[in-house]
């Protein structure tokens, strides 16, 4: 766990500083690695989704040791075990996903926590100096570390206020996809009205003095989220960045395609542009 990271991070939270990061969710602890290096202030590894196995997830935590960049690792579900195994292995904090009420949130939260605040167990693994530090990182964790819901059933919604009035908990993420799932919408980022319910839940949180993030949908979706209040702003996943670049090109090229459900790609949407004719060019002018 990287405290001073962590303390920066808060710094810049407070401030009312919007802080930048990317969702992981391919294997390569290269892409964290270079997130790292253009100083992004978080990053989150998705255990949640997808095939990113310990081993991997380890990999991406130990390309951002001695960075000022925070690594939280998104769980599958609301779990002793996998909140015990993400911290023990360095992680600076959790992502919980489908919390709904109180006693969930106070639950996830004693997950994280040490004795007596909570039930965490104490092992001497990466968090610990491998045992060699285990008295200054018990003295420190509790404080420190990250517990971050993530917003995303209606039901979530109605409850933001009891949630936010739990102690220890900072930052709430809200998932659109999931929201507007839960609203009658699957499938649409947000659904009809859902954008709306979502900024007055941002609002809540604020009002409440916590902070509030977003994963955004393009470059300018991000300067929109920040103008709207929201502080912890997403700028894409690996994936997302990846295939957005490169669409970009073959769409200049007309051969953006998208891509089906069974892999293959659809019908080329534009032909390309062929050069023009020998013909049709101007001859140079002369001196």
């Amino acid at each position: 766990m990287k405290f001073a990271a962590l303390q920066k991070l808060r710094q810049k939270l407070a401030a009312d500083q919007p802080v930048y990061g990317i969702w992981i969710t391919l294997e390569s602890p290269s892409i964290s690695e270079m997130a790292v290096a253009l100083g992004l202030d978080w990053l989150v590894i998705d255990a949640e989704h997808g095939h990113l196995d310990w081993k991997e997830i380890l990999e991406h935590i130990r390309a951002a040791v001695r960075s000022d960049t925070v690594m939280l690792v998104r769980i599958s579900e609301s779990n002793i075990g996998l909140v015990k195994r993400a911290l023990d292995i360095g992680a600076d904090g959790i992502v919980i996903p489908w919390i709904e009420s109180v006693s969930q949130l106070q639950q996830a939260l004693s997950y994280a926590l040490y004795p007596p605040q909570g039930v965490r167990g104490i092992g001497g693994e990466r968090a610990t100096g491998w045992g060699q530090c285990l008295l200054d990182h018990t003295r420190q964790a509790n404080e420190h570390v990250l517990v971050v819901p993530i917003v995303e059933t209606v039901t979530t919604g109605r409850n933001i206020r009891d949630l936010c009035a739990v102690d220890g908990i900072e930052l709430f993420f809200i998932g659109p996809a999931d929201y507007s799932s839960t609203a009658g919408y699957r499938g649409q980022w947000e659904g009809p009205g859902v954008a709306a319910e979502l900024l007055t839940i941002k609002d809540a949180i604020r009002n409440c003095r916590k902070h509030c993030g977003i994963l955004a949908t393009s470059p300018e979706n991000a300067v929109e989220r920040r103008e709207q209040g929201f502080r912890a702003i997403g700028l894409g996943s690996d994936a997302g960045l990846f295939l957005r670049g490169l669409r970009a090109f073959l769409g200049v090229v007309g051969q953006d395609r998208r891509i089906l459900p069974d892999f293959t790609p659809a019908p080329t949407a534009l032909p390309v542009t062929p050069p023009p004719a020998t013909s049709e060019i101007s001859p140079p002018r002369s001196a």
